[in-house]
């Protein structure tokens, strides 16, 4: 029996030289690529202009592995969590965020995670596997559709910050991005589109030298060695230094802010030295932050830290004129805030 491939894992030459091999005209690939990617189908049968012969041969030869949403609750603020079931059963989770001006989607890029964050969820799961560029296109889809359903206007904005790694699944990460902002696929803004990674240096410095257009958040969270490596293990792998270096890299190379993600925890990074080591890393390269509301795991090694604790940040912060932005998370009773993705699922 023959294995059927998966069709989005083609390219459009791929698929244009697929139906000459074939005895059919390249330009019939141009059609499938669009039902494939713009149209986003499922189903050969709905191809309607093409042949029911031709459709049957493409039934004969290929698969498109779409996902289907599982499960969806939605918050009493508008967010939407969706368990996102992938053509092999495994679970991935994605959120629709909604504010007065702009829906953003936060998309999975793994099943599971590569790394070892202590205070999120998500990193308790084991790695499973990469998503492929077509199973996270296809997040933003969905997403996109429940934009338009559920608040009247389209999706605005991505952020890389679901499930996983992103800079752990680089290749098909960048290929997502590259369809996402194609006219052959979404047609959306790369400026609308934030990588949020832990931070690998190798990575951030080669997608610096491919030219990225889309932004770069840094999942931060101390800027002193010890700390962070005691809550974020691979810091030992990938310490403040090297770190450091490839920001200033990418900063050279794209001209781009950085995001620096950033929750503050009773006991652990809301002391004096933890905030001038933030103000001082902040330095490096032109920034901003993000001081992130922290959502329980059920643990209680991480509590939020106090009022006075993050009004210390924030006035030593704007002090040395470094932007800053509070972020209060959404989508807690359904435990699709940051941090929180796999915890009850």
């Amino acid at each position: 029996m023959i294995k059927k491939k998966d069709i989005r894992a083609l390219t459009k030459e791929q698929l244009r030289d697929f139906f000459v091999e074939n005895g059919d005209k390249a330009f019939r690939g141009n059609q499938v690529y669009e039902w494939l990617w713009s149209k986003s189908l499922h189903t050969f049968e709905d191809m309607t202009n093409i042949s029911k012969q031709t459709r049957e041969m493409l039934e004969n030869n290929f698969v498109i592995n779409h996902i289907k949403v599982d499960s969806m609750q939605k918050s009493e603020d508008g967010t939407i969590k969706n368990g996102i079931k992938l053509h092999d059963g495994l679970i991935v989770e994605s959120v629709l965020i909604p504010t007065k001006k702009r829906t953003t989607a936060c998309v999975s890029s793994q099943v599971g995670c590569s790394l070892d964050c202590k205070f999120c969820a998500t990193a308790r799961l084991k790695r499973m596997r990469n998503l492929n560029p077509d199973e996270i296109y296809d997040q933003v889809v969905v997403i996109d559709k429940q934009s338009r359903l559920y608040h009247n206007h389209p999706l605005t904005n991505i952020v890389f910050m679901g499930m996983g790694e992103p800079l752990m699944n680089y290749k098909n990460v960048l290929k997502s991005i590259e369809m996402i902002t194609s006219p052959e696929g979404l047609g959306m803004s790369s400026k609308r589109i934030t990588v949020s990674t832990s931070g690998v240096p190798k990575m951030i410095k080669m997608m610096a030298d491919e030219d990225v257009k889309f932004n770069l958040a840094v999942s931060l969270h101390s800027a002193i060695d010890e700390v962070r490596t005691s809550i974020m293990p691979f810091n030992s792998t990938f310490p403040l230094a090297d770190l450091k270096e490839s920001l200033e890299y990418w900063y050279e190379k794209t001209k781009r802010a950085i995001t620096y993600e950033y929750i503050v925890w009773n006991g652990i990074n809301d002391k004096k030295e933890d905030i001038k080591a933030l103000v001082d890393f902040c330095k490096a390269v032109p920034c901003k932050v993000n001081l992130i509301e922290y959502n329980p795991i059920d643990d209680g090694e991480f509590q939020q830290a106090s009022s006075a604790a993050i009004n210390n940040y924030i006035s030593n912060l704007e002090m040395n004129d470094i932007t800053i932005n509070v972020r209060r998370s959404r989508g807690k009773d359904i435990d699709a805030a940051c941090g929180q993705l796999a915890n009850k699922s």
